[in-house]
């Protein structure tokens, strides 16, 4: 179960290149046009600070990833629920199917859960322009801790697995996978590289990709409906 949620995870950041480039590529693409005049290589300089950016990025969603699976498995020890994990991975799979349907550009509903974190964006939006203009690396960390907050439909779809899995390090694991699967969009957006951005485009690749997640999806329900 956990493998398919990771490599799941790690196709839906990866694959969601688009949505990535739509929500955070034109941020990145700010952030890397401000950044300090350094001697030395000025591509290694950028490169730098981008994945000092994307770290603190990745670490706010494997921290949600933590959080969400401490929390499932702390309430069913709480409640004393009997199969209420199933029942999630249920949930889990049908998200998951959802989000394979977004990705093949077959179904785009799934957006509209970027509502739901709206509140917390307006909360945390004021901070981040606390770190700007970034000079240093640790700066561009802590910006990365804070816009990995910004309302995601992808992340919060992912997110229902870490809750699924009932535990805070495969929910961390989870997230992280998804976190690997964005990053090489987003180091590619913010250094002008378009390879990437038009393969993971292709209309064929979404349709793969988007079809393989569905796959996982209904695997995830197939194997919680036979331990039932």
């Amino acid at each position: 179960m956990i493998q398919f949620d990771i490599l799941g995870a790690f196709l839906v950041g990866l694959m969601g290149a688009a949505h990535c480039f739509g929500m955070c590529g034109g941020l990145i693409g700010a952030f890397s046009t401000n950044l300090p005049n350094q001697p030395g290589n000025q591509l290694a300089n950028q490169l730098k600070f981008l994945l000092s950016y994307n770290f603190g990025r990745i670490t706010s969603y494997t921290l949600a990833g933590c959080i969400v699976g401490a929390s499932s498995a702390a309430l069913g020890k709480l409640f004393l629920i009997d199969d209420y994990i199933l029942y999630l991975r249920f949930f889990a799979g049908f998200m998951m199917i959802l989000t394979g349907l977004y990705i093949a550009q077959l179904w785009f509903g799934i957006v509209y859960i970027e509502k739901l974190g709206k509140g917390i964006w307006l909360i945390l939006q004021p901070l981040s322009k606390k770190v700007l203009p970034i000079k240093h690396p640790s700066q561009a960390v802590i910006a990365g801790l804070i816009w990995g907050w910004l309302p995601c439909g992808l992340v919060y779809s992912t997110l229902t697995w870490s809750v699924a899995s009932g535990s805070a390090i495969q929910g961390g694991l989870i997230m992280l996978a998804f976190g690997a699967g964005t990053l090489p969009a987003l180091v590619t957006a913010g250094l002008a590289a378009k390879t990437l951005a038009n393969w993971v485009q292709h209309k064929a690749v979404k349709l793969f990709s988007g079809l393989l997640l569905i796959c996982f999806g209904l695997h995830t329900i197939f194997v919680a409906f036979n331990q039932l």
